[in-house]
């Protein structure tokens, strides 16, 4: 009996396996979410997630992405205006494939790190990969140390100046978590890894309550830095029943200190949400520094998001910039956003819970916000501009908050 369910198994999955095998990662893309990006040296690395092929509608089920991707960020290859895209770089089936995780980036030694993440399937026992950007190998780590666990959807931050890779929250799962048996459960740990020293820490967060699905930026204020930390799920009962975070309440965490500190924020403040993205970038005298947050899925019934916010601080003031006036047309969680030269923010892919249309597939899935709003069109919305290096502090922030 064994063996007949183990071929009737191989029978089912073997179409869909060999579908993966003879589609192109570009030229077949229709939607791409849940994936995990860095950017070294002019290149915007993707990694996991899941992919949908087009076309869709014979397509329907979500695929693990198998490949490493990358934008160069000095290109405008596509008819689009975004950054071209390549899959000609190494990573084999012992790496894993996940969704959920970060990339923690070393600038100086060339290598991000791949941290967290779950599976489609039944999760491997956690290793510690790196990929070595000029070598293009990946290489499997020392080992981590004990109470370091793979957990997923939480929030991560790299501190590039010190080489620090941080990660709050997040959920332990059946997904990620081999043999686990229970409900899945958001932690409240905040955890460090030093890239120098390679070493960990396990951290406590601002307070017991276990979060996951919100965000967390570095800004380089304060004497080492802060961590700032918004929105998502809280479980506050530890036993799965979730309610959404209020986007008012930020959490901040100072880095030379290692203290949490609380800040009410004002303004237009979003709806709760999960799963949407952001990035940081701030004045050239830092007088403001201020937060793009795009899109995300709803808590409960609240299918997702198609607006832009940003938080700028230190006012904490939540300030809306897209749309003008009331929601936009397709909503959608589970993108990235990195910030480009202080000046310019790449939201790629998205999972669209209302259509099943494919996301720009001639631009794979690759959007670009000018935040500055100083480009050709004047616009938040614009094409990518390479040579588009200074952010100057756009109008809706002015108006809201002063400066210049």
């Amino acid at each position: 009996m064994t063996f007949i369910l183990f071929c009737l198994f191989v029978a089912l999955n073997f179409p869909s396996q060999s579908l993966q095998q003879t589609k192109n990662p570009i030229t077949d893309f229709c939607r791409r979410f849940g994936h995990q990006t860095a950017v070294i040296d002019r290149k915007l690395y993707i990694d996991g997630g899941l992919v949908n092929w087009n076309p869709i509608s014979q397509n329907p089920l979500n695929y693990t992405n198998t490949w490493l991707l990358y934008n160069d960020l000095d290109s405008t290859g596509s008819a689009g205006g975004m950054p071209q895209i390549y899959s000609n770089l190494t990573k084999n089936n012992t790496v894993p494939s996940v969704s959920g995780g970060i990339l923690w980036a070393d600038d100086v030694n060339k290598v991000f790190y791949q941290y967290g993440g779950e599976y489609q399937t039944s999760p491997e026992t956690f290793a510690f990969w790196a990929y070595d950007t000029l070598l293009n190998q990946w290489n499997l780590t020392s080992g981590v140390p004990p109470g370091i666990e793979r957990v997923s959807w939480g929030a991560g931050a790299t501190i590039n100046d010190l080489g620090y890779g941080f990660y709050y929250g997040g959920w332990l799962n059946a997904q990620n978590t081999p043999g686990w048996g229970g409900l899945p459960m958001a932690t409240s740990s905040l955890i460090k890894y030093d890239m120098n020293a390679n070493a960990w820490t396990n951290n406590t967060g601002p307070d017991n309550t276990g979060r996951a699905e919100g965000v967390m930026v570095y800004l380089p204020a304060s004497d080492g830095g802060l961590l700032v930390y918004f929105g998502g799920i809280e479980d506050p009962y530890k036993n799965g029943t979730i309610v959404g975070a209020n986007m008012s309440n930020i959490h901040v965490f100072d880095v030379a200190s290692s203290k949490w500190y609380a800040q009410n924020a004002t303004g237009e403040i979003p709806d709760m949400r999960r799963k949407f993205c952001a990035g940081a970038t701030w004045a050239a005298d830092h007088s403001s520094y201020n937060i793009y947050l795009y899109g995300g899925q709803g808590i409960n019934n609240i299918t997702g998001f198609d607006d832009a916010y940003i938080l700028s601080l230190p006012s904490f003031t939540w300030i809306k910039v897209y749309p003008s006036s009331g929601e936009g047309s397709s909503p959608h969680g589970l993108s990235s956003c990195n910030v480009i030269d202080n000046s310019q923010m790449l939201v790629i892919g998205g999972y669209f819970a209302e259509n099943q249309n494919c996301d720009s597939p001639d631009v794979w899935g690759t959007h670009n916000m000018n935040l500055g709003e100083d480009g050709p069109e004047n616009a938040l919305w614009d094409k990518y501009y390479p040579n588009i290096t200074k952010y100057l502090v756009p109008t809706p922030v002015i108006s809201a908050v002063g400066g210049g």
